[in-house]
């Protein structure tokens, strides 16, 4: 383990921060090419010449910024914060007018205020955040006259907030540095407006290290002291984050801060860390302020409003009612608001008081660390807040192939957390993963049935799979699913034993009506042997009731890099059966007892102490 610096962070107490009241800046082009304009300003009449944070309009022209990074989400302001105004100002020069306007929950337009302009000037409009309680948004609307009508350094004000705290950023990071560079780049590119941008932190726990790419010395002079690089073992993004904040509430100890959690291989916008720490000093209360998810493939849909995790069914990702889902942000606003249980930590902002009452994430290595935090502060008494307009762009979820290793990290770590945030119902819980297992192994999925039933037993086993952060695990489950050749990845025009020419493509029968029926039939025919032949199937198509007709299937992998072969075992199948109906009986018999040993263990499992264990950073 190593760690490397610039320059040791210099704590600053409240009382010596000088904290504009900013709450987010207009921004009129996205921070990079190739990201869509439309989300940030759109031309509704004539020209416009725009700037990242400045335009100029024709004459006879006029420009919106009712897009999804240019308005205030009115809402969540007046729900959460005690902020009632927000100032609109901005630097013009030409003639024309500013316009302030509202949406309702429905999305109906009002103007709030407006004014002329003539010549050159500072424009100070102020709004009050008074009629938003159920949904809506403020923004900006310019038009021009006879002459061009230029503006700069657009910008929403509110008084100063009540915590006025700088924020450190942790981005965690495994053999991506091209991606963390890039990252890095993007907040240095913006650091003049970051005036609350404190440390940033890159904990990376691969051995492709950040610090080998030819920019990182560029880009750590630009960060001007703030960058702080940290090398340590792969203990998954649960240690990652978790190393940042341990280093961050060290170095912090004679005051608080905020934590704010970043993936390494998103597409940043900047003023999301403005807007987010804004919003979490605002607060009335302590609370976790989220980011939203917008698609880097598809980058003008939202992945989802707010979330939250069925406990029961141990599913991720779902999405509250009223909430936008997969959603043409060009097309469509979040208007009403919508209140989620937890937010991801593709992008997270944690007050400290939140992280001293929760204690540290448990050193569960992979997925579902960010939701198990989120319900353990809500049942400590803080809410979590999914921030619209704070965004960044992360890998679209539907481009990720389930059939992974990662899948034994979710399955082990949901049960975990619905041992400790649930009733844990175990025989529910158990009959639905059974479900679950047959139908993988009648879309002829053996390795990732194989690799569900060893996060049923690793569950089990109690506290103490926990016991070095998930490291050895790993290993074990990447060299369980070597033994069946369907998990692997192969050229769509290199398969082994398959022409060029490949197999017809079979499309899809429409959703059986009755799943259970469908289900004990498909795999009566594979064990009776009364399957069709070799086909392929599409990403999209590739449902167990479909492929479960054939003795070979020749899938599209969801990443669309190439295809995996399931080829029907009838021994092999026979086998996991067996084997899944008794992890699920073990299950729904044993499972109370170890989620006892969770919830008595928790205290210990995610206490400085351990970390410090799992770090290797000695004694303090």
């Amino acid at each position: 383990m190593t760690t490397t610096s610039a320059e040791p962070p210099v704590a600053q107490t409240e009382a010596t921060r000088d904290v504009a009241g900013l709450a987010q800046r207009l921004l009129t082009l996205p921070p990079a090419p190739g990201l869509p304009g439309e989300l940030y300003a759109k031309t509704v009449e004539g020209h416009a010449d725009l700037e990242r944070t400045s335009f100029t309009l024709a004459p006879h022209s006029a420009l919106s910024t009712n897009t999804y990074f240019g308005r205030v989400p009115a809402s969540y302001w007046q729900r959460w914060t005690a902020v009632r105004e927000m100032t609109f100002e901005a630097e013009t020069s030409g003639v024309g007018r500013v316009e302030l306007l509202a949406s309702d929950p429905t999305g109906e337009e009002r103007v709030l205020t407006g004014v002329d302009l003539s010549g050159s000037g500072t424009v100070s409009l102020t709004v009050a955040l008074d009629k938003f309680v159920d949904g809506g948004a403020v923004w900006a609307e310019f038009t021009s006259a006879d002459a061009p009508l230029a503006v700069s350094g657009g910008r929403w004000t509110i008084p100063h907030p009540p915590r006025q705290r700088k924020t450190a950023v942790v981005i965690c990071t495994h053999n991506r540095p091209a991606d963390c560079a890039k990252t890095l780049q993007t907040l240095a590119a913006d650091l003049p407006a970051l005036d609350e941008l404190d440390t940033v932190y890159v904990v990376d726990q691969g051995d492709k290290r950040v610090s080998a790419h030819p920019d990182f010395e560029q880009v750590s002079t630009a960060l001007a002291g703030r960058l702080r690089y940290i090398n340590q073992a792969n203990l998954g993004g649960a240690g990652g984050f978790t190393r940042g904040m341990y280093e961050i509430t060290e170095v912090e100890a004679e005051h608080h801060a905020n934590v704010l959690f970043m993936d390494d291989d998103i597409l940043l916008e900047p003023d999301t860390i403005i807007r987010m720490t804004a919003f979490a000093n605002s607060a009335r209360e302590p609370v976790i302020v989220g980011a939203q998810m917008l698609y880097a493939l598809h980058p003008k849909r939202l992945h989802t409003g707010a979330e939250f995790a069925d406990l029961v069914k141990l599913q991720a990702g779902k999405v509250v009612p009223g909430a936008l889902w997969n959603t043409d942000l060009t097309e469509e606003n979040q208007e009403l608001r919508v209140d989620a249980d937890y937010n991801a930590w593709w992008s997270a902002l944690l007050p400290s008081e939140i992280v001293s009452a929760t204690g540290y994430p448990l050193p569960v290595f992979f997925q579902w660390d960010d939701i198990e935090y989120g319900y353990r502060a809500r049942e400590n008494g803080f809410t979590t807040v999914t921030l619209p307009g704070a965004g960044v762009w992360h890998a679209d979820f539907m481009w990720k192939d389930q059939d992974d290793w990662s899948r034994y990290f979710s399955i082990r770590n949901s049960l975990i957390t619905s041992a400790l945030h649930s009733d844990f119902d175990s025989r529910s819980i158990a009959v639905t993963l059974f479900g679950r297992l047959l139908a993988y192994i009648a879309g002829l999925q053996y390795g990732l049935a194989a690799t569900v039933i060893k996060g049923i037993d690793d569950f089990l086993q109690g506290p103490e799979i926990l016991a070095d952060g998930g490291q050895r695990v790993l290993g074990e489950v990447r060299e369980l699913r070597k033994a069946y050749p369907e998990t692997v990845k192969h050229d769509a025009a290199a398969i082994p034993g398959v022409p060029l020419r490949g197999e017809t493509i079979e499309r899809a029968l429409p959703d059986p009506s009755q799943f259970r029926a469908v289900l004990a039939k498909r795999l009566l025919w594979q064990l009776t042997g009364r399957t069709a032949g070799s086909v392929a199937i599409t990403a999209d198509d590739a449902q167990w009731w479909h492929v479960s007709r054939y003795r070979r299937a020749i899938v599209t992998d969801a990443s669309q890099e190439g295809v995996r072969v399931r080829d029907l075992d009838r021994d092999q199948a026979v086998t996991l059966l067996r084997e899944s109906a008794a992890a699920c009986y073990r299950l729904a018999r044993r499972g109370p007892a170890a989620a006892q040993q969770y919830r008595d263990a928790l205290p210990q499992l995610t206490s400085r102490e351990n970390w410090r264990r799992l770090f290797g950073a000695g004694t303090e």
